[in-house]
């Protein structure tokens, strides 16, 4: 043990007394809020060292129940919670980053660092984090459901993204053992192979619930889809960045339009959650292109991604398009016109898709010139409200925190056609309009030879998510605090089974994550290749 966790352990020994004062304190206020709770950590204060951290406050209390000196409480963890809006949308995120390792793209808006996967730069702080544990698989994932742990969150369903530019440009020995490590971190134990580390994960403990990797358009083929699902991927980010030729040209990113249809195509038809990277204020755009471009993600058919991340081009000086901009070639949006532009996007994006960002997070330093507004989304937010605009998208709908009474949610099915599939969003909804829990059916409407028979003629469900903060696995959500664990997913499902019956399909098939498997099993569904299959004649 080091000599740091050493001194964590005496910590949390020593200061039991006062955690257990302050958490009886908790448990005796009707409502404890963030001032509320300041106000009760004011009275006990920790000696010499002012109020006692979260994170501190966290690991006692977990020891005192560990030790039978207290009684868990789940509503006691929620009030300790540190940064409770990283699990608020019911899973932990755990993001880790693969090696250095040359890139297929020749972007001129990307930055270049030999320390750093292309496009990352070494003070942005998932890269701080990967380089600190030497991009090993393992101590990443561990760290950091270490952190999400020691900061009161629930760890049970681990959404695992794999990013670091072009996953697929990778060699696939690499990609294998870098999988296996990380299940072998959730797993918190080793394995001799990856199928062995999937098969603990079925039923463990901690499990992964989501498997995220990004790629580029041009590396999505049958052949890549294959393999992408015998590493448990179930969503795949694309960088798209522009839906015109001319832009993508001028920006040497290597791939076209026409690229970013087949594979959104192709992806969706194996089932695949899709997230499209768009970036406004390109070389060779303005804003008003920009807007234009933005509304084809929508009306073109081959489109129509589940998630978006919205990504303004910032000038970089280790980019070739510093040089652009030192010749008088390229001009960076201002604050206002960004802000103006995102607000008029915003406006777009219909109820299936979820805004998962609307800037990158590149520390101000690293930005030559242009906007430097790493809050952009609060900005858009507080200027929308006062034009009386709304975002309709997932994120600005969830129901995070807020309590839900199941018997008041109503199930709409939204439909939309995409260039293969009628697409069912079937979403639990509250009075007021905020999201409880949603499942993206798709019912195939064109025939493609992904060379993958189990799936063939079947209906896909290609997304399960219930929102509220995340819970552990097998316990039971109370009617005011969360949606989770309340029976939404099974309704969802049910609802999606007699959608596929009444279109003609005979069987439904699930891209499910590893971790997600049990469940499945236990609605009647039975693992067939790397999808969960149930026969609904």
């Amino acid at each position: 043990m080091s000599r740091v966790a050493q001194g964590q352990d005496q910590d949390v020994v020593r200061y039991a007394d006062d955690v257990a004062e302050i958490v009886s304190e908790l448990q005796a206020v009707d409502r404890c809020g963030a001032e509320e709770l300041r106000s009760i950590l004011r009275r006990h204060p920790r000696d010499g060292a002012g109020i006692f951290s979260k994170n501190l406050l966290v690991r006692t209390y977990r020891h005192l129940c560990e030790t039978g000196q207290m009684i868990y409480s789940e509503d006691v963890l929620r009030r300790l919670r540190m940064k409770p809006t990283r699990t608020i949308s019911g899973v932990a995120p755990v993001t880790v980053l693969t090696k250095p390792y040359p890139c297929p793209g020749k972007c001129i808006f990307c930055p270049t660092d030999i320390r750093m996967p292309k496009s990352y730069l070494p003070d942005e702080p998932g890269a701080m984090r990967a380089e600190q544990h030497g991009f090993d698989p393992y101590e990443q994932t561990a760290a950091r459901i270490k952190t999400f742990n020691d900061n009161g969150h629930a760890t049970d369903k681990i959404e695992l993204l794999i990013l670091g530019g072009t996953w697929s440009s990778y060699r696939r020995d690499y990609q294998k053992w870098f999988v296996k490590r990380c299940f072998d971190a959730i797993n918190d134990r080793d394995s001799c192979s990856m199928e062995e580390a999937m098969d603990q994960n079925v039923s463990a403990r901690r499990r992964n619930v989501g498997l995220v990797i990004e790629t580029r358009p041009d590396h999505v083929t049958p052949e890549e889809i294959r393999w992408l699902r015998s590493l448990g991927v179930t969503k795949v980010q694309m960088g798209a960045q522009s839906l015109d030729d001319k832009i993508l040209s001028l920006n040497q990113r290597g791939h076209t339009v026409e690229d970013t249809r087949y594979a959104t195509m192709l992806l969706r038809s194996a089932g695949f959650k899709i997230v499209l990277h768009w970036m406004p204020n390109l070389l060779g755009s303005t804003p008003e292109k920009d807007l234009v471009d933005f509304s084809r993600l929508w009306s073109d058919e081959s489109l129509r991604p589940d998630e978006i991340k919205i990504y303004p081009c910032s000038l970089l000086a280790n980019s070739d398009l510093y040089k652009v901009w030192q010749r008088g070639e390229f001009e960076p949006y201002s604050d206002k016109t960004l802000v103006d532009l995102t607000i008029a996007c915003k406006t777009q994006v219909p109820r299936y898709c979820r805004i998962n960002r609307v800037y990158r997070d590149i520390p101000a330093p690293n930005i030559i010139a242009g906007s430097k507004l790493s809050n952009l989304r609060q900005v858009v937010q507080v200027a929308m409200k006062k034009k009386g605009l709304a975002c309709v998208c997932i994120r600005c709908r969830e129901v995070r925190g807020r309590g839900v009474q199941a018997e008041m949610l109503r199930l709409r099915d939204q439909a939309y056609i995409t260039s293969a599939s009628e697409e069912h969003h079937l979403s639990l909804n509250t009075p007021d309009d905020q999201l409880a829990g949603y499942l993206r059916l798709s019912l195939p409407q064109r025939e493609l030879d992904l060379g993958i028979a189990d799936i063939r003629d079947a209906a896909m469900v290609r997304e399960v998510h219930v929102y509220g903060p995340a819970l552990a696995i097998g316990a039971q959500g109370s009617t005011s605090k969360t949606s989770q664990h309340r029976g939404l997913g099974r309704q969802l499902l049910a609802k999606a089974e007699r959608v596929a019956a009444d279109s003609g399909f005979k069987r439904i098939a699930v891209i499910a994550a590893i971790g997600t498997r049990e469940y499945y099993s236990s609605n009647g569904y039975s693992l067939s290749d790397t999808y969960m299959v149930k026969s609904i004649s």
